[in-house]
């Protein structure tokens, strides 16, 4: 059978269409990314496999994923779309600069402490974007739910996703002056004789570990209050009501000014959220200018981060 331009053509559409699908892992989030309904890229991928005779896709209605033939053809194909998307950009001088709406999601504390007081200087210096911050104490799907980058707090970021690293981060252990009432804690088992606030999740639980040059100490800790917020916390602390765990940006200040006091310095408390913020978007062929912005822009305010990036 003969090939026309036309079939080739719609060929090369039909393959930038499924490397989308593949790269946002659904056919929803490819759709609202190529400005398509979900039926259209459905319709799209049917084709591609009609015409070469190959089953590309596993679907079932709750998942998708790719079989060896469309492994195969996605390694290839991706380079030539990522290729042919660049070369049009700059055929037709589409480097667009910095504008549109960027979607953003953050933990709460963090948003509203380390992010929010950024966004003048951000929205100064690039007046043609416009933020859509929404700041949530869970993780979110970044397909699903439509967000351009997360910014998170996590040991490593899921494989799926490109990551930069942000800032480092750490928890502080501190308290007043009031509460202690010049008792002296000494070493982590103190702690066991005191109400411990901390960032009320599941993997906190009642046990709180602290390293210190190789030698590691666990101590079960109890407390009155467990809230899913380090802003909270740091209230409490500051109401003389125990000791407590929390981020060191919900507490620096109130540490330098001596509201709170720095316990066991020498001890490293050990959390499970890692000590880097990251923020975190999905793979794609050419990564927009107002993303590309707005995530180099809070590398170089938030600090200097760790040397490697995920991708």
């Amino acid at each position: 059978m003969e090939t026309t331009n036309t079939d080739a053509l719609d060929t090369l559409s039909d393959l930038a269409v499924f490397v989308r699908v593949v790269d946002t892992r659904g056919f929803s989030a490819a759709a609202r990314t190529l400005g398509l309904t979900k039926s259209a890229v459905s319709k799209r991928i049917n084709r591609l496999e009609q015409r070469l005779g190959l089953r590309l896709l596993q679907r079932t209605t709750r998942s998708m994923s790719l079989t060896e033939a469309g492994r195969l053809l996605h390694a290839e194909a991706a380079q030539g779309v990522a290729l042919l998307d660049r070369a049009t950009q700059l055929a037709a001088g589409l480097i667009e600069a910095p504008r549109g709406t960027l979607r953003v999601t953050a933990s709460v504390t963090f948003g509203k402490l380390c992010l929010a007081p950024l966004l003048p200087e951000f929205l100064a210096r690039f007046p043609e974007i416009e933020v859509q911050l929404t700041l949530l104490d869970r993780m979110v799907d970044l397909v699903e739910e439509g967000y351009d980058v997360a910014l998170r707090l996590t040991r490593a970021p899921p494989e799926q996703v490109v990551a930069k690293a942000l800032m480092p981060v750490r928890y502080r252990l501190c308290s007043t002056a009031a509460y202690l009432q010049g008792r002296e804690i000494a070493t982590p088992g103190d702690l066991a004789a005191h109400n411990c606030l901390h960032y009320g999740l599941r993997e906190f639980g009642n046990e709180w570990r602290f390293q210190r040059a190789g030698e590691e100490a666990r101590v079960r800790v109890r407390s009155n209050v467990v809230v899913n917020n380090s802003e909270v916390v740091r209230d409490l602390l500051l109401a003389d009501m125990g000791i407590g765990l929390v981020w060191n940006y919900a507490v620096d200040r109130e540490i330098a000014d001596g509201r709170l006091l720095p316990l066991l310095p020498e001890w490293t408390p050990v959390g499970p959220f890692g000590q880097t913020a990251w923020a975190i978007w999905l793979p794609q062929p050419h990564l927009p200018p107002k993303l590309r912005v707005f995530v180099d822009f809070l590398a170089e305010r938030l600090g200097e981060p760790p040397a490697t990036d995920f991708k």
